[in-house]
């Protein structure tokens, strides 16, 4: 790291102002490690590179659980496939026997050599279970999150087919692994047995060994073609952080899981035995069944979703019809507010040390490259708005079921509202979380150069009054002055910032603001008269990627660049990162306009052609720049010895030493510019706790 970031690994042991010292006291340097990294770096020299694919067995389901609790069962590696560089593929048939060679034992483990593999994680956590030692993630590379990072399929076959490798992915795989790697169901014609060994079928064990070695070649096939597009510097050193905030995990309190997944329980058979008492019905949790009941009721509903069902519900009390059906669908909202889904998660991935782990995937997010959530899915957890979260919790925790049920009278909702406060510190330190605030607005404005919004938000105030009194040319001041307008803001803040109309008004909840439908376009034009900079900058941007195209001429709109090389669009953010745009055209839209369309993965998760808009590249430039925020944030925080356990969105969790740092010290280091965010006035705020919540 050459020494550039002060490295603090006895910062638990050192006194809490060293915090201060350093990050408030203008000893740190504004260049990180990662920004000054030159060609010729030993980095960029050409290092050996071992390409490994592994094989497994366990009787923990790999999918439900994640790696880290799948290597906790009885589990085993079945076949280790090799290769040095550009030599032979090896495999080490490890069921039957045979040992790694030491010259594999001595690279696992030598940090000069690169460890290359498809989702690199899984071979990693396989093999630190192997060995019984936890290895450092510093000398890994994947294929996987290289091949993300150019927004290519995450699915090793679906990769080497779009990018046409020599080296394809053999399809008999999925049969060889499903009946080798799981356990199996015991017959009479299997002898009784739980598990298929080499011997139950030595043919379809050749062919296993094969499809090992097969995956080897099309990882390092994949490998070569990444190598003309290589992936910065600064990425690797975050994925490498991501790997160790993965092999961290984050402690769960295991006894408010079993109440909160007993309590379900009970909830489900009573509310089932209350609608089946209501209706009548065989299976009143069938979406048919309660459809025609309804409609024999005179009552005719498109969809059962909680959208649909709360809209009915309101207006079903309104007009003071069938009161059955009120209580039923009221019933209904009940039991889909259940997220016991959550807990159940949380259960399966407890890890022996009490932890969940491999709750991240990096670049997991098409096209921008965020992270995304895995096995508990912390990306999307349910907000908390109860004033008494401590004591619901701790009245679940004790099982007093019907006490939360009496004071508060919806205990799914409740449930809810405690799934972030199963995630705990462990003993002895504290939760400290700092949030980016606005983070997309800031950045926004900073690359359109929207002055009044910059200088806004220098200022620290209310962006929502802010945006009003710009819109409405008048002062608006929350709880004050033409407060009533901060409504009008704040919607039109959440949906116009890149190019919504109506409809992102009504998604962001508009309507259910006291809204009119009718006020909507007056919104938006108040929006984007107040906001001249940022609509020119849709435009902008959507021209250069068009002109880009059709000239393949390198051009720049403000802080973000626009080349074309590799048949592929790159859009240059202020951090250096590219997003790309593979196999871009220039095609006519539903509304006969030249649009930019490429081939990437659609909603479905399939390789296919898609389209974009202005608005939709200012938004995909916007949060990815508000990840590499986040990302060098969180890097800096590691460099001290802070410990991650978890972030969702723009915020970070730390798991700290009672005393060591305060939320204003976290905040310091978050809130710091990076050397290519010159002006952007970054804010956060934070708070503490002995486990998680919303503050």
């Amino acid at each position: 790291m050459g020494g550039e970031v002060p490295l603090l690994s006895a910062l638990y042991k050192s006194p809490p102002g060293i915090i201060r010292e350093i990050f408030l006291g203008g000893s740190f340097k504004a260049q990180m490690v990662i920004a000054n990294r030159k060609e010729g770096d030993p980095l960029n020299e050409k290092r050996r590179v071992l390409s490994i694919d592994l094989e497994t067995y366990s009787d923990v389901d790999l999918g439900s659980c994640g790696v880290y609790r799948y290597v906790e069962g009885d589990f085993h590696i079945l076949l280790f496939a090799y290769a040095f560089d550009d030599e032979e593929v090896r495999v080490v048939d490890l069921a039957c026997g045979e040992e790694l060679p030491q010259e594999v034992r001595d690279a696992v483990f030598d940090e000069s050599v690169i460890k290359a593999a498809w989702n690199a994680q899984f071979e990693r956590t396989c093999l630190s279970q192997f060995f019984g030692t936890r290895l450092s993630p510093d000398s890994w590379q994947c294929s996987m999150v290289w091949a993300a990072s150019l927004s290519l399929p995450l699915k090793l076959k679906t990769a080497a087919e779009v990018l046409k490798t020599g080296e394809q992915k053999d399809d008999a795989g999925e049969r060889l692994i499903k009946y080798f790697s799981v356990p199996c169901r015991p017959t009479k014609s299997n002898g009784g047995r739980t598990r298929n060994l080499p011997e139950h079928a030595p043919e379809d064990w050749e062919r296993f060994k094969s499809y090992c070695k097969q995956d080897v070649r099309t990882e390092r096939d994949i490998r070569h073609k990444l190598e003309a597009l290589p992936l910065k510097h600064s990425e690797w050193d975050f994925y490498h952080m991501d790997q160790r905030i993965n092999d961290r995990g984050v402690l769960i309190d295991r006894t408010l899981v079993e109440q909160a997944i007993t309590c379900d329980l009970m909830l489900s058979e009573e509310m089932t035995k209350k609608a089946y008492e209501l209706t009548g019905l065989e299976n009143p949790n069938s979406v048919s069944q309660l459809k025609g009941w309804l409609e024999e009721r005179g009552i005719a509903i498109d969809s059962l979703g909680k959208k649909d069902v709360a809209a009915m519900i309101k207006e079903i009390d309104k007009n003071g019809l069938d009161q059955e059906a009120l209580d039923m669908l009221k019933l209904r909202l009940q039991m889909a507010k259940s997220s016991v889904k959550k807990y159940q998660a949380a259960d399966r991935y407890i890890c022996n040390d009490g932890r969940a782990h491999g709750l991240f995937q990096f670049s997991g997010a098409n096209r921008t490259q965020r992270w995304a959530g895995r096995g508990i899915q912390l990306q999307n957890l349910p907000q908390n708005h109860i004033s008494t979260l401590d004591e619901a919790r701790d009245l679940v925790k004790m099982g007093c079921f019907d006490m939360v049920e009496s004071i508060y009278g919806n205990t799914p909702d409740i449930l809810s509202q405690l799934i972030r406060t199963m995630l705990i510190a462990k003993p002895g330190h504290i939760f400290t979380i700092a949030d980016f605030s606005a983070i997309e607005a800031r950045v926004l404005a900073w690359l359109a150069g929207e002055t009044w919004r910059l200088e806004a938000f220098q200022r620290g105030e209310d962006i929502y009054c802010a945006s009003a009194s710009q819109m409405f040319g008048v002062p608006v001041v929350k709880h004050g002055i033409n407060g009533e307008l901060r409504q009008k803001g704040k919607v039109a803040e959440l949906a116009c910032g890149y190019g919504g109309a109506a409809g992102a008004l009504i998604s962001m909840g508009a309507l259910d603001m006291g809204l009119k439908e009718s006020e909507l376009p007056d919104i938006i034009d108040s929006w984007r008269t107040a906001n001249p900079k940022i609509v020119q900058f849709w435009w902008d941007v959507e021209r250069a990627a068009v002109d880009t195209i059709k000239d393949h001429q390198e051009r720049k709109v403000g802080r973000v660049g626009f080349q074309f090389y590799a048949n592929t669009l790159w859009i240059v953010l202020p951090s250096g990162r590219k997003l790309a745009y593979i196999k871009p055209r220039l095609q006519p839209n539903r509304f006969g306009r030249m649009a930019v369309t490429y081939e990437g993965l659609n909603a479905a998760n399939k390789w296919a052609r898609g389209e974009t808009y202005s608005g939709k590249l200012v938004e995909n430039i916007t949060q990815a720049t508000a990840r590499d925020l986040l990302a060098e944030a969180m890097w800096r925080m590691e460099q001290v010895g802070l410990a991650i356990v978890g972030h969702v969105h723009d915020e970070v969790i730390l798991e700290v030493p009672v005393g060591s740092i305060t939320v204003d010290e976290v905040c310091a280091i978050m809130n710091r510019n990076p050397v290519w965010a010159d002006g952007l006035p970054l804010s956060s705020a934070g708070y503490t706790g002995t486990h998680y919540f919303k503050d």
